[in-house]
């Protein structure tokens, strides 16, 4: 996370790097991009970055830690307005609200899809891994609700079904970036409804 030395510095140039540094993660993998440019364009010198942030990996973090916030700030709303809705209709209203800030916000999201499009299995686990929490909480607020409305299995293990959604919907992004990368974004919601459909009716085959 950045210094307090970074966190000192005026508003308007705590922006201007931040951004700078959002420009370059989105045109260049993490493994290509530049704290040269960054400070270069930024018009900082490199031993002041290296007070503000310990490394690139620490400014990319702050980056998507930002990304994240900013998001779950954005589903908030949504949470909150679809409470007429049963479990499965609310989780898919999420990801349709997620795709819109992905349109919304589309060099964060360019970032997202550089990391999951990563080979750097090692790196993207770190990365990932500090944002899975906030993930599978939100979908462990989603069960909770879903069992005092009835829709969902009181019995189940809250815990490990967030963190089995979270999961899942990692999966499905890389699925799809890798198979289908040149397809429009929206078309995940197909892959989005197939998970649901697992999740609502399992996988035996009834007709048996």
């Amino acid at each position: 996370m950045p210094t307090d030395t970074f966190f000192n510095l005026s508003e308007e140039k705590r922006n201007k790097i931040l951004n700078v540094a959002i420009d370059e993660f989105a045109e260049y993998f993490y493994h290509n991009a530049s704290i040269s440019r960054i400070v270069k364009e930024a018009n900082i010198a490199k031993g002041s970055f290296y007070q503000y942030f310990s490394d690139k990996k620490d400014l990319f973090k702050y980056i998507m830690d930002i990304s994240a916030q900013k998001k779950l700030k954005y589903l908030a709303k949504s949470i909150d307005e679809q409470r007429e809705m049963d479990f499965f209709q609310r989780v898919r209203e999420i990801y349709i609200m997620g795709l819109r800030f992905a349109k919304d916000h589309p060099k964060l999201q360019k970032i997202g899809i550089n990391l999951v499009l990563s080979h750097d299995e090692g790196f993207k686990r770190d990365i990932l891994g500090e944002n899975i929490p906030k993930s599978d909480e939100l979908f462990e607020k989603l069960l909770n609700q879903g069992i005092e409305s009835g829709d969902i299995n009181p019995d189940i293990d809250l815990k490990v079904v967030a963190h089995m959604i979270t999961t899942m919907s990692i999966s499905i992004s890389e699925y799809f970036l890798m198979k289908m990368g040149d397809k429009d974004i929206m078309d995940i919601m197909n892959l989005v409804d197939n998970m649901l459909d697992v999740f609502k009716n399992g996988i035996k085959n009834e007709r048996k």
